[in-house]
C-alpha cells in the first residue's frame, strides 16, 4: 500500500459522500472516468473493494465504512496543518470556507463578502449555505472553516462567539394591517406558515407559540422565508421572519409587517468554529467584521 495518495483520499471521500460517481467528479473538479479510475487504483493497491457499484448510486463496504472514517481524520489533520501555517500571520489569507444559515445568507452575505474582501483582497471566500445540522456535520469534518449560525449549538468540540441578537416579526395580509398585534397564544389558533423541518427558525418560531412540531396543524411549510412572504401576501396564513430579511422580502409582496410587544421574541447569531482550529485567532477578526456589518445593516431597516 505504498502507493496511496492525498489525492486518491480526496476523491475517496468525494465519492463516499455524494454517494455517486458524476456529482463526486463534479465537486472534485474532475472528470468522472478519471475518478473512476483513481477510485480503481486505490481499491487495487488495498486489495478490497471500497464500494458496492449500483446502478443509480455507490454504497460503501463494511470495509469502506471504516476506511472513510480515518481517511476524513487524515485529510483533516492535513487540512489543520496547513491552517497552522496560516495562522502565523496577522491576518487571514487564502481560502476561507464559510458556512451560513439560508435565514441569514441572503440579507448579510453581500454587504459582508463586500467588507470582508476590501480588508483583504487576498482572502478567497467559498460560501456554503445549508442548515445548521450540515454545517455543524462538515464543520466536524474539516469541510468548513467556520459558520455563522443561530447559537447557541452547545458543541463542545465548538467555540461560539456570539455576534448580534435580531427581532421576529409578524408578517400578515395587507388587509390585516390596522389589526393588533396577536398573542403567541392567538397565533396557536392561527395559520402559522413555517419553514420546513430542518431550519431551527422553525424551531425558534414554535418555541415562540409554545407549539410543538409534531402537532397536527393546519399550515405550509416553506423551504425559504420568501415563499412564506408571497403566501402570506396571497392571503393564505401569517408567517414570522427575521427583522434582518424584512426589507428584501416583503418589497414585493402585498403584506404588512408589525413588531410584537416586549419582550419580542428574538434569536442570537454568532459565529462557530472547531476548538482545534489553528486558525481562532483570525477566525476571531473575521467575527469582528461579521458583527460590524450587522449593526450598519441594522441602522438601515425602517421602522414597521
Amino acid at each position: 500500500m505504498t502507493n496511496l495518495t492525498l489525492k486518491q483520499f480526496r476523491y475517496f471521500e468525494a465519492l463516499a459522500r455524494h454517494g455517486h460517481f458524476g456529482r463526486a467528479a463534479e465537486a472534485s473538479a474532475i472528470s468522472q472516468p478519471a475518478l473512476s479510475m483513481q477510485i480503481k487504483e486505490l481499491e487495487e493497491s488495498l486489495g478490497t473493494p471500497l464500494f458496492e457499484r449500483g446502478a443509480r448510486q455507490v454504497r460503501l463496504t463494511a470495509f469502506g465504512e471504516g476506511f472513510a472514517i480515518r481517511v476524513r481524520d487524515i485529510l483533516r489533520s492535513v487540512e489543520e496543518l496547513e491552517d497552522l501555517a496560516r495562522a502565523s500571520r496577522d491576518r487571514l489569507t487564502g481560502r476561507l470556507r464559510l458556512g451560513v444559515i439560508p435565514t441569514i445568507a441572503p440579507y448579510l452575505l453581500p454587504a459582508l463578502i463586500g467588507n470582508l474582501t476590501r480588508i483583504n483582497a487576498d482572502l478567497d471566500i467559498h460560501i456554503r449555505e445549508t442548515v445548521t445540522p450540515k454545517l455543524l456535520t462538515e464543520l466536524h469534518e474539516g469541510r468548513l472553516d467556520t459558520a455563522i449560525v443561530a447559537l447557541p449549538v452547545s458543541e463542545p468540540a465548538l467555540t461560539e462567539v456570539a455576534l448580534f441578537s435580531e427581532s421576529f416579526v409578524l408578517v400578515r395580509p395587507d388587509s390585516d394591517a390596522g389589526k393588533p398585534v396577536p398573542s403567541p397564544e392567538r397565533l396557536r389558533e392561527m395559520r402559522l406558515l413555517l419553514l420546513e423541518e430542518g431550519h431551527c427558525f422553525r424551531d425558534q418560531a414554535l418555541s415562540f407559540c409554545n407549539l410543538q412540531s409534531t402537532l397536527p396543524r393546519e399550515l405550509l411549510d416553506g423551504s425559504s422565508l420568501s415563499t412564506l412572504v408571497q403566501m402570506v401576501g396571497a392571503g393564505i396564513g401569517v408567517t414570522l421572519i427575521p427583522e434582518m430579511a424584512v426589507a428584501v422580502e416583503t418589497r414585493s409582496a402585498d403584506v404588512a409587517v408589525s413588531h410584537f410587544p416586549e419582550p419580542q421574541p428574538q434569536r442570537t447569531i454568532g459565529m462557530i468554529w472547531r476548538n482545534s482550529s489553528p486558525l481562532a485567532q483570525q477566525l476571531t477578526q473575521i467575527a469582528g467584521v461579521v458583527r460590524q456589518t450587522a449593526e450598519v445593516l441594522s441602522k438601515r431597516i425602517a421602522p414597521v
